[in-house]
């Protein structure tokens, strides 16, 4: 399966997502959720992606838009690839089952929709730092860190390349 086949397959909107939802609850599936930038994947990326799913059923990925990663200040230059670029490369992964853009500063109103069951992010953040460990919480669900594949950062290998 090619690229734009991937892509088409695992990038959803709401209203696809919302009846994805309502279909892995009636069949008391666990919801994972965790989001990001990704701008440029390596295996640190993959190795977090594929824990997270490891701690259910049907992963989705929140995805920064451009205009999201820009107002993160991470650097003048970031992104390097465009969301529908990182979208691509990610849609690849087996781990990642659904993907969807978030056009804010953070998740929260896109995790206050999802209702995950389970809300991941790397164990660089504690579970009080994590957006919308809040709403998970109050609403029965988990929220977990998982330990980062140390040596890898975008940051390191963006100085790499400029030397």
């Amino acid at each position: 399966m090619g690229f734009h086949q991937q892509l088409k397959n695992k990038l959803v909107d709401r209203k696809a997502l919302a009846g994805n939802l309502s279909l892995l609850r009636s069949q008391e599936k666990t919801v994972v959720f965790t989001n990001g930038c990704f701008d440029i994947l390596h295996p640190g990326h993959v190795d977090y992606l594929c824990q997270a799913r490891d701690l259910g059923d049907f992963m989705i990925l929140g995805l920064n838009t451009d205009a999201s990663v820009k107002k993160l200040n991470k650097a003048p230059n970031r992104p390097i690839n465009n969301e529908l670029a990182r979208a691509g490369v990610l849609a690849g992964l087996a781990c990642v089952d659904a993907i969807i853009f978030f056009d804010e500063e953070t998740p929260y109103d896109l995790i206050s929709f999802v209702m995950p069951n389970v809300l991941v992010k790397g164990d660089d953040y504690s579970v009080e730092q994590i957006v919308g460990h809040d709403i998970v919480l109050a609403n029965g669900g988990k929220v977990i860190t998982v330990p980062l594949l140390q040596g890898f950062s975008t940051t390191a290998i963006l100085k790499k390349i400029t030397g």
